[in-house]
C-alpha cells in the first residue's frame, strides 16, 4: 500500500512530517551519544518512545530506541532512511498499529502497512531480522481489541511465510479474567504502560533477542 493511499484510509491521521521535529532531535542525539552497531534496533510509536529502561531490561545487549510520538507504522516506514537503515542493526524490533487502527485503519490495512515497512527497510538492510510485537490489548482501547486482534492473526499469518521476520504475541498474558486487559499493567490513562507491563514484553522478546544471537546477562 502506498503511503498516500494508506493516509486516505485514515480518520485525519497527522502526516508524516508532522513528526519532523522529533525525528531530527534523535537524530541529534546521535552527535553526543553514538549508537552501537549491529545492534537491537526497536522503533514504533509511544509504547516504544516510554520504554526508558530497554537498556537494563536487555543488559549487556546493544540496544536503539526509535520510538517517536504517537506514530504509525507508516511513518516508520517514511523516515526508515533517517532513523533505521543508517544503524545498520542486526534486529529491529517494531511496535506500531496500534495507532493505526485507533485513526481507523482496518486489520488488513495493517498488514499491507507492516509488509511495506518490512519491504523498505530491507531494501537497505537486505539481511536484517524484523520482530513485530503484537498490538496490545488496553482499557482505553477496549472497543477496538476485535479489529487489532484481526491484525494480530493477519500479521502472525504471514510472518508465518517470511524468512527472518517474528511475530510476538504478548496478548495473551495482558488479558485477565473475562479477556479484559489487566488494570495492573496500564498507567492511568488506561493505554500506556506500566513496569508491570513492560515486563511481560521483556519476557516474550528474550528468546527473539537468543534467536538471533543476543543474550541479556
Amino acid at each position: 500500500m502506498s503511503l498516500a493511499t494508506s493516509t486516505a484510509a485514515r480518520a485525519l491521521p497527522p502526516p508524516p512530517q508532522s513528526w519532523q521535529a522529533d525525528i531530527d532531535q534523535l537524530v541529534a542525539n546521535d552527535a553526543t551519544h553514538p549508537p552501537p552497531r549491529d545492534a537491537v534496533l526497536f522503533v514504533g510509536s509511544s509504547s516504544i518512545r516510554m520504554w526508558t529502561t530497554l537498556a537494563p531490561d536487555f543488559p549487556g545487549v546493544p540496544v536503539i530506541n526509535r520510538g517517536f510520538g504517537g506514530s504509525a507504522i507508516a511513518d516508520s516506514t517514511y523516515y526508515a532512511d533517517r532513523i533505521i537503515v543508517p544503524y545498520h542493526p542486526r534486529l529491529i524490533v517494531m511496535y506500531a498499529g496500534d495507532n493505526d487502527i485507533a485513526e481507523g485503519c482496518t486489520p488488513q490495512q495493517v498488514l499491507d502497512e507492516f509488509k511495506a515497512f518490512v519491504a523498505r527497510v530491507r531494501r537497505g538492510l537486505p539481511d536484517v531480522a524484523i520482530a513485530y510485537i503484537s498490538i496490545k490489548p488496553s482499557i482505553a482501547r477496549e472497543a477496538m481489541w476485535p479489529r487489532m486482534r484481526e491484525a494480530n492473526r493477519l500479521i502472525d499469518g504471514w510472518t508465518r511465510t517470511q524468512s527472518r521476520v517474528t511475530f510476538v504475541d504478548v496478548a495473551p498474558k495482558m488479558l485477565g479474567a473475562g479477556g479484559k486487559p489487566r488494570a495492573s499493567l496500564f498507567r492511568p490513562d488506561g493505554l500506556h504502560m506500566t513496569a508491570a507491563g513492560y515486563a511481560i514484553w521483556i519476557q516474550a522478546l528474550r528468546p527473539v533477542l537468543a534467536r538471533y544471537g543476543f543474550v541479556a546477562h
